[in-house]
């Protein structure tokens, strides 16, 4: 009798691998995070020495870093608000803000509003400085005169004979510094008011010149072009100005990213009404009279890009700040005979007084910002905008005068019965 045959018993799981395309990812995970590698002694040590070789935090540099940051904070944050104030967009004058300007009530109103004001806010480093220095002397003075110092410590005093013979030196200094730069912030206006006439009367030319007929498409990219030159003057002049932002709506796709991508805007869009004009369909003599007026257009950038570039000759500048200081360190001194611990709200007052005339200065001689510049260029788009809008009714309302008139009128000269 044969022996019965054994069937041998197969599992009912395939047989699996790790390079096997069944095996489950997760099992997969496991066994590979279960058994991580040997970690690389060298490399660690390596790591730790590094680590161990760091030369240990001076703890004097640091406190030094820390008291510079400290003694900058005030002089970081008047500046601040300083560049946020030249930053901030003036206005046109109008009735309303003529009679609020000269009424009697101007006085109080300025004074309330002192702690609001960009300049004597950011006179607040120099002032503290000098009046702390005023401080430290005056107590000085006073602990020698109470003997708290032994006898060979000097009371800090001198005469104010040299303060009475150079008291006009700074005067006239600083009068000439603030007479210089309103003078640039006159002829920066000059230069402006120059460049508005001249694009308001260019428009008025392509208004009355072009016809609509023919070149409709041309004169009114044109007329965007002339309106769109000085919002790119004003970029073009003040930090921080966005001229995607206030050319969006006037030019093109197009055009804004070709003027976008140009080193000198004002003279892209320029070029944009030269090549324009070279379109038209004109006659020469026309065509060489609207070509005049661009001169006014590039001696306004010329103009704009030298008060832009030149300052008021530096020596002046230095020359003032440098006396202003040595001129205060000193004053407490000078007057400690006089005055006592008078000299600290008598540093106080001089310092506010006379740094704050040189800071109107300094602000003035970059004059773009102080102009109502974002007022001029909206008032020039709704200017040509109203003689576009105007220019058909104006020209129907006169050829119906004249008709009007011919129909009173027989071709004899003698008035119909």
């Amino acid at each position: 009798m044969s022996p019965p045959t054994t069937t041998p018993f197969k599992s009912p799981l395939p047989k699996t691998s790790l390079s096997s395309n069944f095996t489950p990812k997760i099992l997969l995970t496991l066994h590979l995070t279960t058994f991580p590698s040997k970690p690389n002694r060298k490399k660690s040590n390596l790591s730790l020495k590094t680590l161990c070789s760091k030369p240990p935090p001076n703890p004097h540099k640091t406190l030094t870093l820390t008291l510079i940051s400290l003694l900058r904070a005030i002089p970081d944050w008047s500046d601040r608000i300083k560049e946020r104030g030249m930053q901030q967009k003036r206005t046109l004058y109008n009735h309303n803000k003529w009679v609020e300007h000269r009424s009697s009530l101007r006085h109080l109103r300025h004074l309330l509003s002192s702690l609001q004001s960009r300049v004597i806010l950011s006179l607040i480093p120099p002032v503290i400085a000098f009046t702390s220095v005023a401080v430290i002397i005056a107590s000085y003075n006073s602990a020698v005169e109470m003997h708290f110092f032994p006898g060979f410590f000097p009371v800090l005093r001198a005469s104010s004979l040299p303060y009475q013979l150079t008291a006009p030196a700074l005067a006239l200094l600083l009068v000439f510094r603030t007479e210089a730069s309103y003078s640039r912030y006159e002829e920066g206006r000059k230069a402006w008011t120059k460049v508005i006439s001249g694009v308001n009367d260019f428009a008025r030319q392509v208004i009355a010149t072009v016809d609509n007929s023919k070149d409709a498409v041309l004169k009114n990219a044109l007329l965007q072009y002339v309106i769109a030159f000085p919002v790119a003057l004003k970029c073009h002049v003040i930090y921080g100005s966005d001229i995607n932002r206030d050319l969006r709506n006037l030019l093109e796709v197009d055009d804004l990213a070709m003027l976008l991508n140009s080193r000198h805007r004002p003279r892209c869009i320029i070029e944009f009404i030269s090549q324009s004009l070279q379109l038209l369909n004109l006659e020469e003599s026309k065509r060489h009279l609207l070509e005049s007026k661009i001169s006014c257009l590039h001696e306004g950038i010329g103009v704009c890009e030298q008060l832009m570039g030149i300052p008021i000759p530096l020596s002046y500048t230095r020359l003032t700040s440098r006396f202003l200081v040595l001129w205060h360190l000193t004053l407490p001194i000078i007057l400690w005979d006089d005055c006592h611990w008078i000299v600290v709200p008598a540093t106080f007052i001089s310092a506010a007084s006379l740094f704050c005339i040189e800071e109107v200065g300094v602000l003035i001689e970059e004059p773009f910002p102080m102009l109502a510049l974002d007022e001029l260029c909206n008032l020039v788009n709704s200017n040509i905008q109203e003689a576009i809008a105007t220019e058909k009714a104006i020209q129907n309302q006169l050829i119906a005068k004249r008709k009007r008139h011919a129909c009173e009128h027989s071709t004899n000269g003698w008035p119909n019965s």
